[in-house]
């Protein structure tokens, strides 16, 4: 039996993408159903890069939930952590979608945001097995809106603590899942208190730091052994064991940006389980790891949906090798 390497928690769903890019909601002429939810994301985008992944999360006993857990059963990821909720819905999302592929977050049909299934992620049904053979926990932030799915976050970060296991947040903010916005930035911050490995967008980390500077926040938050700051088409800043620098990004045809930065933390957790966390301390490892991070979530935005579109080990490997000079790539 395979143990799972990665433990990924919080939200899996469905994105509803205007067909048309570019246009009003008034505008809309068709949507098309994409499976999403950054955890998820995260947990397939790992597997597909060839590292072991299980997701924890909670989906309905309806349509859309079946078609989620084969889904993720066709892909490989380990569903043992997989709660089906008797009676609130699998969640759907609407998105817009700007030209040149940027999401807008639009709302949740006739339902409000606490009715659906992965609020209500249950701390009694954690798979203790997956913490005691795992290696890294990576979690988002949008389960802590949820009372039920906040306290199965705490309950895994204190079995992540029993058995060793690294945790990687990224924030993800994302202001319509909360049903009381305000009560987002202490809990947030909380958690990132508690944690390993942080990734942010630079809009995030303005807001929780006033700050963009990878190795301010690393400084301030204290205990964490590395941050990474990304910007999009600007790029990625990181501090990692106490290593700066800056990643410029990948220039390539952008259709949907919906999962990038999922790609990069599913790029960014493989390469710490091949090269080991200890190797970031030498520098040159340490930037080859971000530039890894950053062409799986460049190589996303390339098609729609962020599961679908998501690239394998030897596609990123295919990319890198014709769009790099091999020193850069170079295992050291």
């Amino acid at each position: 039996m395979i143990h799972p390497q990665v433990i990924c928690l919080g939200e899996i769903l469905f994105d509803y993408l205007a067909d048309q890019p570019g246009i009003t909601l008034n505008q809309v002429e068709s949507w098309t159903a994409y499976p999403g939810g950054a955890p998820a994301n995260v947990a397939c985008g790992l597997v597909k890069l060839g590292t072991s992944a299980a997701l924890i999360s909670a989906v309905g006993k309806d349509t859309e939930g079946n078609s989620l857990a084969q889904l993720l059963t066709e892909v490989g990821v380990d569903t043992t952590g997989l709660q089906l909720h008797p009676t609130a819905p699998t969640r759907k999302v609407y998105v817009l979608r700007s030209k040149t592929g940027e999401p807008e977050f639009l709302g949740f049909g006739d339902r409000l945001t606490t009715e659906f299934a992965d609020t209500q992620i249950q701390a009694e049904f954690l798979p203790e097995s997956l913490f005691l053979n795992g290696e890294f926990l990576v979690l988002g932030t949008i389960g802590l809106a949820y009372l039920e799915t906040r306290q199965t976050i705490y309950q895994a970060l204190e079995l992540a603590d029993r058995y060793h296991l690294k945790i990687i947040v990224d924030v993800n903010w994302r202001p319509l899942f909360w049903p009381n916005s305000e009560d987002a930035k202490a809990l947030i911050y909380s958690l990132l208190k508690r944690v390993d490995f942080v990734k942010l967008s630079m809009e995030e980390a303005d807001w929780l730091f006033d700050s963009t500077d990878p190795g301010a926040i690393t400084y301030r938050l204290g205990s964490v052994e590395g941050t990474l700051v990304t910007a999009g088409n600007q790029g990625c800043a990181y501090c990692l064991s106490e290593n700066e620098g800056r990643i410029p990004a990948f220039s390539l045809g952008v259709v949907d940006t919906t999962g990038a930065g999922d790609g990069f933390v599913a790029g960014f957790i493989h390469q710490l389980s091949q090269y080991g966390i200890r190797r970031l301390q030498k520098p040159e490892i340490a930037k080859q790891v971000v530039i890894y991070a950053s062409a799986v979530g460049a190589l996303t935005t390339t098609r729609l949906g962020a599961i679908a579109a998501q690239p394998t080990a030897a596609q990123v490997e295919s990319f890198l090798g014709s769009y790099l000079p091999h020193s850069l790539m170079d295992n050291g």
